[in-house]
């Protein structure tokens, strides 16, 4: 699933193309996913942003559109559609004559217009925790919300409500950085002050190379991320650990492969 860095590598494309545009037609699958993709016809975008890993699109009518890529989602702006793609889930003819399409093929993604800030249809989008580059989001505020759950930390970080827009991928890496069993209960303060500049660490330099493609995500343009080129513990169990040299090991928490060094993140 596309994650916090790439979600906003397609946002920083998506903006200076789309950004004035108005949606002059819309279409979509009829499944009720996306169906509300032709909600948007006749508005304006007026800015295109995100928030955990949701784009979102202000429009000129007090609305916006909002966009969840799901597992294997990406979107892409065409000149003219491909009449054999099986896959498009919905799409909205812009006035320059491009065409913004949502690709899915499993159809795990969403698309939704709602009034702005108006997220009841949404829990997730509703109850996302704070932005991890946040200038707002400061340790203390970490370290208070990581000790009201009992959950592995693991598990908080996807929660969605502990920070918006982590994932298997981000989580496995910073916390392999800050030297922080997966699997831990509790941080103590200076741990969350080390877990909260290693996640941001660890999210600028994916933006930075593009995102991380293991399979599915692309870019706007279609490019691959390059980050996956960069990892430094995620899917590297059984290869030595760049810091200590032992062994990476694997388990799973709470329904999730996670990998980590027994030697340096001891629980």
């Amino acid at each position: 699933m596309p994650e916090l860095p790439e979600v906003e590598t397609i946002v920083r494309q998506l903006a200076p193309v789309v950004a004035g545009q108005t949606i002059t037609q819309a279409g979509s699958h009829p499944s009720a996913k996306f169906s509300s993709a032709a909600d948007a016809i006749d508005t304006q975008i007026h800015k295109v942003f995100r928030r955990g890993k949701y784009i979102l699109f202000t429009l000129s009518n007090q609305h916006e559109l909002i966009v969840h890529l799901g597992m294997t989602g990406k979107l892409q702006l065409v000149r003219a559609p491909d009449a054999n793609d099986a896959y498009i889930r919905a799409w909205w003819q812009l006035s320059n004559g491009k065409r913004l399409e949502l690709h899915d093929v499993r159809r795990f993604g969403r698309v939704a217009v709602v009034r702005a800030g108006e997220y009841a249809t949404l829990p997730t989008l509703a109850a996302l925790g704070p932005e991890p580059l946040d200038s707002s989001f400061n340790a203390e505020m970490f370290w208070k919300a990581s000790r009201a759950s009992r959950r592995a930390i693991k598990t908080q970080l996807l929660s969605q409500r502990l920070l918006a827009g982590i994932g298997n991928i981000y989580a496995d890496e910073a916390l392999w950085r800050a030297e922080i069993h997966p699997a831990a209960r509790q941080l103590t303060k200076s741990q969350a002050e080390t877990l909260r500049q290693e996640l941001a660490v660890v999210i600028e330099n994916a933006i930075k190379h593009g995102g991380t493609t293991l399979r599915d995500y692309r870019s706007l343009d279609g490019s691959t991320g390059e980050n996956q080129h960069h990892l430094e513990c995620y899917g590297r169990h059984g290869e030595a650990c760049l810091r200590c040299g032992e062994p990476l090991a694997r388990m799973v928490i709470d329904g999730r492969g996670t990998t980590f060094c027994k030697s340096c993140q001891k629980r």
